[in-house]
């Protein structure tokens, strides 16, 4: 395990955010990458959306903090990472891309570090800012949302050496992908509950019955 917590491979997950072309190379073709790291990246995303969506100030949160499930929202974030993985390998691997699935999970949980490291900022500044300073607040999360969509179009041009137009391409197609496997998960799971009710109500027939 130390290997994939190693010092070497921490600072090439941080040098994503100044050097990120040369940093999403050495992690593709000289393997300095680390899915541990990665997956730890998103673990913290997601505990500190939770934070944010719980204890932002009143000024910007328009949620109910009450009607909040964390662990719903907290585990979304993992199927959301696990959906744009596999519909990004599935698309690339028709379009010719040289990442291997590690490199895919790699690069999308490192592209989560500026928003991760300016979110919680972000959110303890909610609570001392007035609704006419709410604008410093929005434009935190605006460039935090921008690096890592910046970060994830060079860590998927890196990876898979495609040009920027067919990384572009790739990454559509890879959403629209998550789309149809949300919709056939969402289809698959009613088929499952009304068979589940179909057989259910057959076994309460025959238990009143009998």
């Amino acid at each position: 395990m130390r290997k994939y917590f190693s010092r070497e491979r921490t600072q090439y997950m941080f040098g994503v955010l100044s050097r990120p072309i040369d940093s999403f190379y050495e992690i593709r073709y000289r393997d300095k990458g680390s899915i541990p790291l990665a997956v730890i990246c998103v673990l913290c995303l997601a505990v500190l959306f939770t934070v944010n969506r719980v204890f932002a100030g009143f000024t910007v949160n328009e949620v109910n903090p009450l009607m909040i499930d964390g662990i719903a929202e907290m585990s979304s974030f993992f199927v959301l990472l696990g959906l744009f993985c596999v519909g990004n390998w599935a698309v690339t691997c028709l379009m010719e891309g040289e990442g291997r699935m590690r490199d895919i999970i790699t690069v999308a949980g490192y592209a989560m570090l500026p928003i991760t490291l300016i979110l919680g900022p972000a959110t303890l500044i909610s609570n001392f800012i007035s609704i006419e300073e709410a604008a410093i607040y929005q434009i935190l999360l605006i460039i935090g949302i921008a690096w890592t969509a910046v970060l994830l179009l060079i860590g998927i041009m890196t990876v898979h050496n495609y040009t920027l137009a067919k990384a572009l391409i790739t990454l559509l197609l890879t959403f629209l992908t998550v789309l149809i496997l949300v919709f056939i998960s969402v289809l698959v799971l009613d088929l499952l509950n009304q068979i589940y009710g179909f057989f259910y109500s057959i076994y309460t027939e025959i238990i009143f019955r009998f």
